[in-house]
C-alpha cells in the first residue's frame, strides 16, 4: 500500500492491491486495525492507516501528523458504508479511482474529513 498526503490540496491519494484494499475494506468494517504502507521518511508519503470505531455521526478521515498516519474513525453504519467502496474498488476490474469528498451534508462523512482518492489496483480509467 502506498498512502500520498498532498497537504496543499487536503488530500491522501491510495494506491494499493486488490489484498491490501480488502484488508482495508475488512478493518474499516470492523472498526480497528493498522496496515502499514511504503514509506520514506523525506515524502509526503505516510506511515499507514489507523482505524478506529467511534460514536460518530459519520466516518471521519484525517491526517495525524505526529505518527503519520492516516486514520479512520466512525460509526459502525458510516465504516460499512466506506468498507462496501473500498471493497468494491478491490474487486472492480474496470479500473479507474474513487473520490471520497466531505461537502456538507454528505450521508457517511464527517465534516473535517480530508479528501481520500483510492485508485485501482488495475489501473487506469475504465473503458467505455
Amino acid at each position: 500500500m502506498r498512502l500520498v498526503s498532498d497537504p496543499a490540496f487536503g488530500e491522501v491519494d491510495l494506491s494499493a492491491s486488490a489484498e491490501e484494499l480488502a484488508r482495508l475494506a475488512r478493518a474499516v468494517a470492523r472498526g480497528e486495525g493498522l496496515l502499514g504502507s511504503t514509506w520514506r521518511p523525506e515524502t509526503n508519503a505516510l506511515a499507514g492507516v489507523k482505524v478506529d470505531k467511534t460514536s460518530g455521526p459519520g466516518v471521519l478521515i484525517h491526517r495525524d501528523a505526529e505518527q503519520q498516519l492516516l486514520v479512520i474513525s466512525g460509526d459502525s453504519a458510516g465504516r460499512a458504508v466506506l468498507a462496501e467502496n473500498l471493497r468494491a474498488m478491490a474487486t472492480d476490474e474496470e479500473g479507474g479511482h474513487l473520490h471520497i469528498d466531505y461537502f456538507p451534508g454528505h450521508f457517511y462523512l464527517a465534516e473535517g474529513s480530508l479528501s481520500l482518492v483510492v485508485n485501482s489496483p488495475r489501473g487506469g480509467m475504465p473503458i467505455s
